[in-house]
């Protein structure tokens, strides 16, 4: 039995370009995919309404996953979809959904300007507490968005592949988010762009106040640590061309910079027990809510 992709359906343009991502995804590994749909029970006094009655609400969110599931099948066929209706809070049922999921994946509302997107409580919620990678994607991405633009410049889903980004932290690196990235990689048949941003120590500070710029040697050091840290990885890789980025400055603004030339971005998530409530990491919080690529959070300890 193939393993499954979980997409949280809600009928919105960004949980229909999830599905797409999905089921494209879905052809790359060779598995299912399986759209939920949380319905959540009109409160009595809506019920009683005659426009917006249970029976109507309950019709409706079952229209819902059966249309999408069909338009899928038609614009991908051979890969198997499958619905499933769930009742409850959407975060609690979406991440019981996926406990046995290879992937979860989610939309995310597209914003104008210098904003991004947006995500949402629920996509949130289900990015600190679930174990299984989380994908984002905004509304309105296409196909073609993750492809490089053909000889005449026209966007086209039927070139080549753009490279997978990964943000690596070099002193908390974990196997299983670099796996994934360069699976990622792997599976599109592209290069994977490594990105490492970098603050200057405080020894490095006050060399530049005594008057000696030692910037260019601490490039040169921050660059052999990311390439040391990669190393084992181009050997166990062979067939991925690496491109490293180690550069001055915030994490996050880097990923996101890269997010624009990029097909997926990958980021890690460090699983935290904690009584004070979960944790996502503030660069991976800045890449889920302004990458232009579809974003894959993936859990680590």
């Amino acid at each position: 039995m193939p393993g499954k992709i979980i997409v949280g359906l809600d009928g919105s343009p960004e949980s229909r370009a999830a599905a797409e991502w999905a089921a494209r995804e879905a052809a790359l590994r060779d598995m299912a995919v399986e759209l939920v749909h949380v319905w959540q029970p009109v409160p009595e006094p809506t019920a009683q309404a005659p426009l917006l009655g249970a029976e109507t609400h309950q019709h409706w969110t079952e229209r819902v996953p059966r249309e999408a599931a069909e338009g899928l099948r038609l614009r991908h066929p051979g890969i198997e979809v499958t619905t499933e209706q769930r009742t409850g809070v959407p975060a609690d049922a979406l991440a019981d959904a996926a406990r046995d999921a290879e992937l979860l994946v989610l939309g995310s509302r597209a914003l104008s300007g210098l904003a991004g997107f947006l995500v949402g409580s629920v996509g949130q919620s289900l990015v600190a507490r679930t174990e299984v990678p989380v994908i984002l994607v905004r509304a309105g991405a296409q196909a073609a968005d993750e492809h490089v633009k053909d000889l005449a410049g026209v966007p086209s889903a039927a070139t080549a592949f753009r490279p997978v980004v990964l943000g690596l932290d070099t002193d908390n690196s974990d196997e299983e988010v670099i796996a994934f990235a360069f699976e990622e990689a792997r599976r599109r048949g592209t290069g994977l762009t490594v990105v490492r941003g970098w603050e200057l120590s405080a020894s490095y500070v006050h060399s530049l106040a005594a008057g000696v710029d030692v910037r260019e040697d601490a490039a040169r050091v921050q660059a052999a640590v990311l390439a040391e840290a990669l190393l084992p990885w181009r050997e166990k890789y062979s067939d991925v061309e690496v491109s490293e980025v180690s550069r001055l400055g915030s994490p996050a603004n880097h990923l996101i910079d890269a997010s624009h030339d990029a097909s997926l971005v990958v980021v890690g998530r460090r699983v935290r027990r904690s009584p004070f409530g979960v944790h996502i990491g503030s660069v991976t919080h800045a890449v889920m809510h302004h990458a232009t690529a579809p974003v894959a959070v993936v859990a680590h300890r």
